[in-house]
């Protein structure tokens, strides 16, 4: 690596001279190298076999092949006269039963065939050049000669060749000498002189200096690029000194503007001041702004004149779903799709700058039907005109109004139930009890009555046959079925008017479930309109269900009147319905222990299902019902156990009620 770096860092002309130099070592190398292969091949390929071949052609003369053979001295006689011809390594002389008489071997033993028949697989291992000549015996077998040529080239030849190589690299120096001289005029010294000039220029800052042309090679076009730069350069220098005087007097007169600027600057800051607090004032507002809109209840949405989003708090995301990002600057029936059908209402409250009202609508939220005031107000100013839309969730108004309106019903019934109950109660009493009076007297078992007809001639079984004809008894028990249902209409009012200090006591409500059950599978199983135990009856009763403080035989009544209308409901269905079910369920609701009693009978529409709770209205037919087991059950669960009862019906759907009752039993006076 020091030396491939002391190379990079030579000059120029004497990497080119070092450059040359390895060229000509390497050519030099290369064709001695050539030369001696080729010499070594032509002695291998072509001399040496002639030669053996010559050779063998003058010992196969009858006269030295006959000689030769006669005796292994005669053979060894005619080899050692071989000795002296360099280019043979080995000979063997073999007689005519081809077994070896003599050897001759120059150099290294090698390992020669001793009988004749052995040379060919001899010469399938050796590399040498071999000649196996045939020597004719006059009268019999011919004998052989086998002459091995030999690998080495003549010592002569490499002296010659070192010879010639020495010669060709003094003419090779010397032409590399004359190669660096002129290598040294024409490269070195002028990119020398480029140097110095260079150096001359970045020393004393003098671009009027200027290189020579030279050649016109490359080192001259880079001289004359050189004087380009130098004249650029003289001519940026003459521009700059020019600038600078200009410089100095821009500046002279900058300064008089900085100290104008300066007092403006002033002015400035001091107005940014006051503006950067006014916009931290206003920035502050408009965050105090949209923290009231976003702690609203309501959904309020801002529309320009299009109808594109302007504003949209967190109430509103909630109801639609959809987040403020993606609301704003959205057309309001994309962003809030609900109200795409009241975009009329909208377009008249911007057109007619008045306020529109929508006072309930019904959306599902989270699986369940809520109910929503809209109103929308018109937006003018300088702004621009636009709306303003804000939605009431008016669901728990609606439950309340509901309610309360149940709630007066029921007073303003237990009023009249207060005055009614004794003028009515004693004429029912005097009917009740007269349609006695009147069966006794007719009996024929009482002595009093038989005394009496036999006293005025008459006969008591004639007037009891004649009785049955006309059906007096029938008339009288009509009689007295209207005023025992008279009487239970009675008594059911006075319930409203009963003030009452119950002592509520816990109650098992799964107990109280299948103790209800069982009630009203023995009442409807008598009734042929419907039976009971028909129905398939599903009970879901939470494990964990405390028990409910409360007064045991009147919850019971409510479920025997809520399991009484199930019943009812699912018998008015047409033929052919799925089979009818009841769904009891109880379990917990926070503070609230909640029941559900569900059924798949024929439900009932928003205009109905608004009344079911009021006194004496019913939907049964005359002398099947008083209206007053829904109103009397409301009555028992919301002021006798400070609880809640609502109902959700949907026509052919079924109808479900729900009753909560507290876990805790209210302090507050439980009179009515």
């Amino acid at each position: 690596m020091h030396l491939r770096q002391r190379l990079e860092n030579l000059p120029v002309g004497r990497k080119l001279l070092v450059a040359l130099l390895a060229l000509l070592a390497a050519v030099l190398l290369v064709a001695n190298l050539a030369f001696i292969s080729a010499a070594y091949w032509i002695s291998q390929e072509s001399v040496a076999p002639q030669a053996l071949h010559t050779l063998g052609r003058l010992i196969a003369s009858p006269a030295l092949s006959h000689q030769a053979l006669n005796s292994p001295q005669t053979a060894q006689a005619l080899l050692q006269r071989l000795d002296d011809y360099a280019p043979l390594r080995a000979a063997v002389l073999y007689d005519s039963n081809g077994l070896s008489l003599a050897q001759l071997q120059r150099g290294e033993h090698l390992q020669l065939p001793l009988q004749v028949d052995q040379v060919e697989s001899w010469r399938q291992h050796e590399f040498r050049t071999s000649q196996l000549i045939e020597l004719p015996q006059p009268g019999g077998r011919p004998g052989h000669l086998l002459l091995v040529a030999s690998s080495e080239l003549p010592g002569a030849f490499y002296t010659g060749t070192l010879t010639a190589s020495g010669a060709i690299l003094f003419f090779s120096l010397l032409l590399w000498l004359i190669v660096s001289r002129q290598v040294k005029r024409l490269v070195t010294r002028p990119i020398r002189r480029l140097e110095e000039l260079s150096r001359q220029v970045t020393r004393e800052e003098n671009y009027a200096l200027r290189a020579r042309r030279g050649h016109a090679d490359e080192i001259g076009s880079l001289a004359e690029a050189f004087n380009t730069m130098l004249s650029r350069m003289e001519a940026r220098e003459q521009q700059l000194k020019r600038a600078r005087d200009d410089a100095e007097n821009a500046f002279e007169h900058a300064r008089q503007l900085a100290e104008e600027t300066r007092h403006s600057n002033r002015k400035l800051e001091l107005e940014v001041q006051v503006r950067s607090k006014i916009e931290k004032k206003l920035t502050g507002f408009q965050n105090y702004l949209n923290n009231i809109i976003d702690s609203m209840p309501s959904a309020l949405i801002a529309l320009d004149e299009q109808l594109f989003v302007t504003q949209w708090n967190q109430e509103a995301s909630a109801l639609s779903g959809t987040p403020l990002n993606e609301a704003l600057n959205q057309p309001i029936f994309l962003a809030f799709a609900p109200l795409k059908p009241f975009l009329a209402q909208i377009r008249r409250a911007t057109e007619q700058h008045r306020v529109e009202k929508i006072e309930r609508v019904t959306w599902e939220k989270a699986g369940e039907p809520h109910h929503y005031a809209l109103t929308i107000y018109p937006l003018t100013g300088s702004a621009g005109r636009g709306t303003v839309i804000r939605i009431d969730d008016i669901t728990q108004r609606l439950v309340l109004e509901e309610m309360m309106v149940q709630s007066e019903k029921m007073l303003s019934v237990g009023s009249l139930a207060a005055g009614m109950a004794h003028e009515i109660n004693n004429p029912l009493g005097a009917i009740l009890h007269n349609v006695q009076n009147i069966r006794r007297r007719l009996s024929s078992e009482l002595a009093k009555n038989q005394q009496e007809a036999e006293q005025a001639g008459i006969c008591l079984e004639a007037i009891d046959r004649y009785l049955q004809a006309r059906e007096i008894p029938k008339l009288l028990d009509g009689i007295q079925q209207a005023g025992s249902r008279a009487a239970r209409i009675v008594s059911h009012m006075l319930s409203f008017s009963r003030r009452s200090n119950r002592q509520l006591a816990p109650c098992e409500l799964p107990a109280l479930l299948n103790q209800a059950l069982e009630i009203a599978g023995n009442d409807f199983d008598l009734t042929e309109s419907f039976d009971f135990k028909s129905l398939r009856i599903v009970r879901d009763f939470a494990a964990d269900l405390p028990t409910v403080p409360g007064t045991a035989n009147e919850l019971e009544q409510v479920l025997l009147n809520l399991l009484k209308n199930a019943a009812q409901a699912i018998h008015q269905r047409p033929a052919g319905a799925a089979p009818g079910q009841i769904t009891l369920r109880a379990h917990l609701a926070g503070a609230w222990a909640q029941i559900q009693v569900e059924d798949n009978g024929i439900g009932m529409n928003e205009a109905l299902r608004k009344r079911i709770f009021e006194p004496f209205f019913t939907t049964k037919e005359v002398g099947q019902g008083t209206g007053l087991g829904l109103s009397v059950s409301y009555f028992i669960i919301t002021n006798n156990h400070k609880g809640q009862m609502e109902v959700q019906s949907k026509p052919g759907q079924g109808t479900c009620f729900t009753l909560r009752l507290p876990l805790a039993a209210a302090t507050a006076d439980t009179d009515l």
